[in-house]
């Protein structure tokens, strides 16, 4: 018989803990009790640092692990995926409008907000300006901060819309 239970996602589980902390303990991570879990850990914390998502930082004692901009990026993509994770869909009114307008040389963080908005189910109306009835507002204001982009990206909530605005979004969902 096969067991349908669903396996912990170990890099994802790390990914959370680190987003929420300045820096983790390798070793507060490892359990010592169950080597075979450890090992897992160890694995995860390797992949983590190879793929660019973490990285380890020495100090006199102990290890610490440390998440990066690509792995912050990876892990609000993952925020916005799977059912831990999701936004009521039922709209409450309001629409949130972002305005992007990040410089050429951060082109990477750009293409990541991007495609964060995508992911978001924001719909670009006008080249830089992307707008969605779904409560992301803080998940994007905390990007914000993260990236320090205190004038490159701007965040409106309104419940107001003029009807060609209305219809610019119902014609691009359409699409």
């Amino acid at each position: 018989m096969k067991d349908n239970t669903k396996k912990p996602n170990i890099q994802k589980d790390i990914l959370k803990l680190l987003a929420e902390r300045p820096a983790v303990s390798i070793d507060s991570l490892k359990n010592k009790k169950d080597t075979k879990a450890s090992y897992a850990i160890a694995r995860s914390v390797k992949n983590l640092v190879e793929s660019g998502l973490a990285e380890i930082h020495n100090s006199e004692n102990q290890k610490f692990l440390k998440i990066t901009k690509k792995g912050r990026n990876k892990f609000n993509c993952i925020k916005l995926e799977g059912e831990d994770a999701l936004v009521s869909t039922a709209w409450d009114g309001f629409w949130r409008i972002i305005i992007l307008d990040i410089p050429e040389e951060r082109k990477n963080e750009r293409e990541a907000l991007r495609y964060l908005l995508k992911k978001a189910n924001f719909v670009c109306i006008k080249n830089t300006v992307w707008i969605s009835p779904f409560p992301y507002e803080n998940l994007f204001t905390n990007i914000k901060k993260d990236l320090g982009l205190s004038t490159g990206l701007m965040i409106i909530v309104t419940d107001k819309l003029d009807p060609e605005t209305n219809l610019a979004f119902l014609k691009a969902i359409k699409n």
